[in-house]
């Protein structure tokens, strides 16, 4: 991104998008899903034909349109055509319920609905109780009554626009927290930010280039998904593999096979289930793969060696958030321990501060706050919260962290997690790492649970691989654990289980099993 004054004019559209076109990537191929296929130059039109759209259904610069939309051509096409026009899109995410969905329109008071076909049953009995909503376009097959068809309406309009003089710092998109432990907050983001992360986090650690193939397990309504997709390869002309479907290893294995991407962002738990998928024990993976990513929970140091063991490749693991919007601190090519996020990455700073708001030393655990341009503008209509998250130029991520005296980070558990046994702090998530080294175990999640004194210790909760009888093991385990990370850490209670409550995102939603504990 060049250099923008605060009073600049600047559109992430342009940018982003037809600047490929200037630049002569004009015939390249923008993005692919199993059915299409956009080059940057159809991707521009479309943008503009969806800008167009939007003037004619009667938006404004920075009203809001809501995008239920699954992973195909299309998302982009109204993600950019919105922002073309100064309107602000919200991709929303599609395994939501019909009281979530009522509840982020309403909220977000979105004048237009996108959604695809696949989703309209179980947003439309909701849709009567929203007064701000005006228009709902359907994305695919014919439009039910009261609704318009989204590529009908799109091919009555004029291919040119003249794109918003919007500003940088001006909202651009929001994006919607998981929720996992409250209502969802509309998290919004100005215009330069999407490609600020590509400048500091996709080019210069990722390495990411033109020709490269990208392919991307989280979907694009997450922030992560949204740079994997959609920021990063945009920001040097290179080509998106979008999957509609769920990101099944038979799904992602399959289009290893048929796209043969260079690079693959994931998440810890589907590449342990890549690793420990019986029908695909034998597969070589995409023949053209160089690097992968993983975010959204710390990625367990056995599931990093056995990946680059079996395909050569590395994982770049990471944290991110939905308020910085991508990942601030990372490990990087030739310089990755697995087992840790790694070092700040160039542009962000890091510090980790006790309960009393004071910095904690070297190898002492605290909760870490980051400081970097792409921080969002602040929660929509929750001041308290964004006064809360939102500390002037730092941003509080919840996470707590360790850092050594090489300024690697190493992930403890979320703030609310952290739990002590014995006056000593416990993270979960060691001990979680912990349980899956065990040869039984795919996944694991641990809370405090009282003994009969009142007393914290960790009680876990464990999957078991395919095929594993769990006769007998909770002892193995307890020893596995007492040998592996101290004998006062390991779990007093073990619940085999067949799942892990999750949030949309993967990660585990522990605030559930506190209280099954």
């Amino acid at each position: 991104m060049a250099s923008q004054s605060k009073s600049a004019t600047y559109n992430a559209c342009s940018d982003l998008l037809d600047r490929n076109v200037t630049e002569g990537r004009g015939d390249k191929l923008a993005f692919i899903d199993p059915e299409a296929s956009l080059t940057y130059a159809d991707l521009q039109t479309q943008t503009n034909r969806f800008a167009n759209l939007m003037m004619r259904l009667g938006l404004r610069r920075e009203d809001r349109v809501a995008l239920v939309m699954l992973d195909t051509i299309d998302l982009p096409i109204a993600f950019l055509g919105a922002m073309r026009a100064g309107v602000v899109p919200i991709p929303l995410n599609t395994m939501l319920s019909n009281e979530q969905y009522g509840y982020m329109l309403d909220d977000s008071r979105a004048r237009v609905l996108i959604v695809s076909q696949a989703l309209w049953p179980i947003l439309q009995t909701t849709l009567a109780q929203l007064p701000d909503l005006q228009h709902v376009l359907v994305v695919g097959g014919d439009a039910p009554p009261g609704t318009l068809q989204f590529h009908a309406e799109l091919s009555r309009e004029s291919a040119e626009f003249q794109t918003a003089r919007t500003k940088a710092d001006e909202p651009a998109f929001w994006l919607y927290s998981s929720g996992s432990t409250g209502a969802p907050k509309g998290t919004r983001h100005v215009h330069s930010s999407a490609m600020q992360t590509a400048e500091l986090y996709a080019k210069p650690v990722l390495g990411i280039r033109e020709d490269d193939v990208v392919f991307s397990a989280a979907k694009l309504f997450f922030a992560y998904g949204l740079g994997n997709s959609l920021s990063f390869p945009m920001a040097v002309g290179a080509t998106t593999i979008l999957n509609p479907g769920r990101p099944t290893p038979a799904t992602v294995f399959a289009f290893f096979e048929k796209y043969q991407p260079t690079i693959f962002y994931g998440v810890p738990t589907l590449f342990a289930a890549l690793l420990h998928d019986t029908a695909h024990a034998t597969h070589a993976g995409s023949p053209r793969l160089r690097i992968c990513t993983s975010a959204g929970e710390a990625l367990p140091e056995h599931i990093g060696t056995a990946w680059k063991t079996r395909f050569g490749v590395d994982i770049l693991d990471g944290l991110g958030s939905t308020e910085m919007l991508h990942i601030f601190l990372s490990n990087a090519p030739g310089d990755i321990a697995y087992g840790t996020s790694g070092r700040a990455v160039p542009g962000y700073d890091l510090r980790l501060l006790d309960d009393e708001m004071k910095p904690v030393a070297d190898h002492e655990i605290g909760e870490l706050y980051v400081r970097g341009p792409t921080a969002a503008d602040g929660y929509w209509t929750q001041r308290e919260k964004s006064r809360n998250t939102f500390q002037g130029e730092w941003t509080r991520t919840g996470d707590k962290y360790i850092r050594d005296a090489n300024g690697r980070y190493t992930y403890c558990g979320r703030a609310d997690d952290m739990f002590k046994v014995s006056g000593i702090w416990v993270s979960p998530f060691e001990v979680e790492g912990a349980l899956t080294t065990h040869p039984a175990i795919l996944e694991a999640a641990v809370v405090p649970g009282e003994d009969e004194d009142g007393l914290l210790k960790p009680k876990a909760f464990v999957v078991l691989k395919d095929g594993v009888d769990g006769t007998g093991l909770e002892n193995a385990l307890k020893d596995h654990v007492k040998k592996a990370i101290g004998m006062w850490k390991y779990p007093r209670w073990i619940v085999v289980t067949d799942a892990l409550p999750k949030t949309a995102t993967g990660k585990i939603q522990r605030f559930k099993l506190r209280e099954l504990a």
